[in-house]
């Protein structure tokens, strides 16, 4: 007997109604979950084809040019298609945790229960899964709505690969690194908080191309703690103005032990072929630049420094005065639970609306420098 199957557009009007409180949103769909569990009702699982345009493009000759041309086929998400593909995320997840705790299986059970591609597309994927028919099932729904987000904001990864572009990693890996990441930041996104996946995403894209950096561009993997160190180290050289400057020298400004400083400037070391084309395939080759008058910028780029993003808000904000910080921070929500309207803002702080305006364009235009959009560059969109 054929079981029953729920569209996503029948399960999108419902859990619509809930998201109005999202609050209780949970409690209303565990309660939705075990109606559609006694009933034995699976969920649709959508054909990719849906959400990709299928125009007959020629196929270029190079692995990245047909990703970015596959990519370009996908059909991208509005604000409200995104909110609603996170709900159900979420509503599939909460139904595969719910059954896993039924059958006292776990999600590392899950992981050695399944091999292939966990999904049931049209022509797409094989899975074979040694656990019950409905864990495999509850899991190919979660996943096959997972790899939708995920697929349908690779452009994301496009974007922003191109800021490591300079570095000596290939762009095809760091491309499958940020695949990855979209995946954790698919399991991470909080829909309730009403922010744009690409919002949340672009942080986790921008931590997994400068984890991969530090772990695999190196001929002689260096750990991640003598790179960072070594961070410091140039900073420290900048400011004292003497690339010659002692060990001495360099950990008083840098606050940092001798010994840490030695072992880092002697350990950190960039590898280059000589022969590695410059510009495309056929470009110069680096043998080709080196001459006695190149200089030595060190093996460290500042590009990867490891940000989080409310060290970087705070290093920013640090720059403007209390009352700018206070306004700035009200307007857009940070470090509170809503933004304020300059209205509400002009309440609060017992000043015209007028003047809560200007204070606010002052303190963005002190945030428009250079110094302090590098502090959170990687997080804007």
């Amino acid at each position: 007997m054929a079981r029953k199957t729920l569209s996503h557009a029948e399960l999108d009007r419902t859990l619509d109604d809930f998201a109005r409180s999202p609050d209780t949103f949970q409690k209303s769909a565990l309660k939705l979950i075990d109606e559609l569990d006694r009933k034995g009702t699976d969920l649709e699982i959508t054909d990719p084809s849906t959400w990709h345009r299928g125009g007959l493009q020629p196929q270029p000759a190079r692995i990245e040019n047909q990703l970015r041309a596959d990519i370009d086929e996908i059909v991208l998400l509005d604000r409200q298609a995104e909110a609603r593909l996170a709900r159900r995320i979420e509503f599939a997840r909460m139904r595969l945790e719910k059954l896993l705790s039924e059958t006292g299986l776990s999600l590392t059970d899950l992981e050695h229960g399944i091999a292939g591609s966990p999904q049931s597309f049209i022509g797409q994927g094989r899975m074979t899964c040694t656990l019950p028919v409905k864990v495999c099932r509850r899991w190919a729904e979660l996943h096959a709505l997972r790899t939708e987000m995920v697929e349908r904001n690779l452009y994301l990864v496009l974007i922003n690969v191109e800021r490591y572009a300079h570095t000596t990693a290939g762009r095809p890996d760091l491309i499958q690194e940020g695949a990855g990441a979209l995946y954790r930041a698919v399991d991470g996104f909080d829909w309730k908080r009403g922010l744009l996946f690409r919002t949340y995403a672009v942080h986790w894209l921008n931590q997994a191309f400068r984890a991969y950096l530090y772990n695999f561009t190196n001929t002689v993997r260096v750990p991640v703690y003598l790179q960072k160190a070594m961070k410091h180290v140039n900073q420290a050289i900048a400011r004292l103005g003497d690339p010659n400057a002692s060990v001495e020298r360099i950990a008083e400004v840098s606050q940092l032990g001798e010994n840490l400083v030695q072992m880092a400037r002697s350990s950190v070391r960039s590898s280059r072929s000589l022969d590695a084309p410059i510009g495309g395939d056929e470009g110069t080759s680096l043998r080709e630049l080196v001459g006695p008058t190149v200089g030595e910028e060190g093996p460290y780029s500042t590009a990867l420094e490891d940000h989080t993003l409310e060290g970087s808000l705070h290093e920013a904000l640090g720059r403007l005065s209390d009352r700018e910080r206070l306004i700035v921070n009200l307007r857009f929500g940070i470090e509170t639970d809503h933004e304020h309207t300059l209205s509400e803002v002009a309440e609060k702080l017992g000043v015209s609306l007028e003047r809560v305006r200007q204070i606010q364009v002052r303190a963005l235009n002190k945030l428009r420098t250079p110094k302090l959009r590098k502090e959170v560059d990687p997080f804007l969109n």
